[in-house]
């Protein structure tokens, strides 16, 4: 389920940079446009924070948990 989730999100995240580049370099609405990348920044962020792997942590896992917070 987690991957998923977190598949969902990467694509967010590349629908965001594409329409973000797209109201910046049409001139439409450029503030929008920096806030859709920043949005886009945030959601590979938090992707890349969610995937990193965690002291202890065994291969095939597949909660999102780390044992810490158990």
């Amino acid at each position: 389920m987690a991957d998923w989730i977190l598949s969902i999100l990467m694509l967010a995240g590349l629908g965001l940079l594409a329409g973000g580049v797209y109201l910046i370099r049409t001139g439409k609405n450029k503030k929008q446009g920096w806030l859709m990348l920043a949005a886009a920044a945030v959601m590979f962020l938090n992707v890349a924070i969610w995937t990193i792997p965690t002291p202890g942590a065994e291969p095939g896992n597949e909660t999102l948990v780390p044992d810490a917070l158990e």
